[in-house]
């Protein structure tokens, strides 16, 4: 008897600031890495589907990226520890100046 299957894995790369493309707000956006492996006797072989994602933590909004995108996000400012980047194709958070309540319209 053979026993075969998948085990997914879900990698968390960076946290980045950006603004959302849903709900428009400037968020906190997880990139994540969704890996599938082929797993033999329930031991993990070789990985045969990767997918690339980013969630806004303010709406909850999901958009796949491609590798190239993701490593560009990654390398934008993103280490996995809550570091803040900018990401092309969001658009740039606004920038909080000096003296300015952020708190106040």
């Amino acid at each position: 008897m053979i026993i075969f299957g998948s085990k997914g894995y879900l990698y968390q790369l960076a946290m980045l600031t950006l603004v959302c493309g849903r709900c428009g707000n400037p968020a906190a956006h997880t990139l994540k890495k969704r890996v599938n492996k082929f797993t033999l006797f329930f031991v993990p072989l070789f990985p045969f589907s990767t997918k690339y994602t980013t969630q806004c933590t303010f709406c909850g909004a999901e958009q796949q990226v491609s590798k190239v995108q993701a490593e560009q996000l990654q390398a934008q400012g993103g280490d996995g520890r809550g570091g803040q980047g900018h990401g092309s194709g969001y658009g740039q958070a606004p920038q909080q100046h000096p003296g300015q309540n952020p708190y106040q319209r």
